[in-house]
């Protein structure tokens, strides 16, 4: 059973907690309906994201025997068959599909951030995987389905402002993972490397990385998002905001291999940072 777990790499549902984004800046996280259709759709988005990292483990299973770290993932180690691989992917993807349908319903922007995610990962362990930009383009999109997925299954509008963080974030995550893959694995292990240089990435990246605290910092000023809350106290966070960029930049730029999960789940000061900035965020809209 561990082995599945692995295969399924449930550590990476973390990164399914921006499903909950609409919900809690709405201010309805208690809202007992909103938050099971939260919950509900994290465990869909979850799933579907296990189909992908398993079709796509499938298609890499020779070269990652030929890399340092993801030789030990089950499949290039030959803990589990393809056939298995390829039967628990179908039905990760029809459970998915079937808890979404329940929660969802006819919700078009639900059913489309859903579909597309699953569409375009697929292009992408397809092909779209090597070519440059591209591959990061839709890393990035991953991200913002989850955000507009969890929009499209509650009903809450989310602020435009906050799309740009999340999209410039990604972004950054995305090209730091490229810098770190680029560094230590050159263009052995993924092809589309040869196209990157560090200098280019570097750029890139803190280019993102000064969108993203702009666009938050803009986010926590504006009207709309001050009217919503009945305060104006989200402006403190931007301190914090920084300081956690600012960690996990020297991660980036430490020992890491840029996989943004393994980042923060290795560093506990990180994780706590993280945690902090949670917890003074949830007390200024759900307390203040």
């Amino acid at each position: 059973m561990k082995k599945y777990l692995k295969l399924m790499r449930i550590h990476h549902y973390i990164k399914n907690g921006l499903i909950f984004t609409p919900l809690v800046f709405s201010g309805g996280l208690f809202n007992y309906n909103l938050l099971l259709k939260s919950l509900l759709g994290f465990l869909a988005f979850s799933l579907i994201a296990s189909a992908i990292y398993i079709i796509n483990d499938i298609q890499d299973v020779e070269q990652d025997r030929l890399h340092p770290t993801k030789c030990k993932r089950p499949l290039a180690a030959n803990e589990i068959s393809l056939t298995n691989a390829k039967v628990l992917a179908g039905v990760l993807i029809v459970v998915a599909i079937g808890i979404n349908y329940f929660i969802a319903g006819n919700t078009i922007v639900a059913w489309v951030s859903l579909i597309l995610y699953l569409v375009l990962n697929l292009a992408y362990s397809n092909g779209l995987k090597n070519l440059p930009i591209i591959d990061v383009a839709i890393l990035v999109s991953g991200f913002v389905f989850r955000v507009l997925y969890g929009a499209g299954i509650t009903g809450i509008e989310i602020s435009n402002w906050l799309y740009l963080t999340v999209i410039a974030m990604s972004f950054y995550l995305g090209l730091g993972k490229r810098r770190n893959e680029l560094i230590k694995q050159k263009n052995v292990s993924r092809k589309v490397l040869k196209y990157y240089n560090q200098g280019f990435l570097d750029k890139n990246m803190y280019m993102s990385l000064a969108l993203t605290i702009a666009f938050y910092s803009l986010w926590t000023v504006d009207p709309v998002t001050i009217a919503r809350l009945s305060n104006d106290y989200l402006v403190w966070t931007v301190p914090l905001v920084i300081l956690i960029c600012m960690k996990y930049s020297l991660n980036i730029e430490g020992d890491s291999d840029g996989d943004p999960v393994e980042v923060i789940i290795k560093d506990k000061i990180l994780m706590g940072m993280v945690a902090l900035f949670v917890f003074i965020t949830l007390g200024i809209i759900y307390i203040w």
